[in-house]
């Protein structure tokens, strides 16, 4: 099963923590991140980079359940 990744362009501030993460699965388009994918394999390290988002702009589900940010 595969995680759902969005990224609220009306919050992101564009940091570049997350495309530093992972920039396989994140870029920044001018002022703010953007997901190069709305899909991904669960990966530990896409839900660091939900994490480390510091305007909490990303939103990694699975299904129905919010998986990332973690409280």
């Amino acid at each position: 099963m595969s995680w759902k990744v969005e990224v609220d362009q009306n919050t992101c501030i564009g940091s570049g923590m997350c495309a530093s993460l992972m920039p396989e699965v994140f870029e920044l388009d001018g002022a703010v991140a953007r997901p190069l994918t709305d899909a991904v394999e669960p990966d530990e390290t896409v839900l660091d980079a939900a994490d480390s988002c510091p305007a909490m702009a990303i939103t990694i589900t699975d299904g129905a359940e919010v998986v990332g940010p973690r409280p």
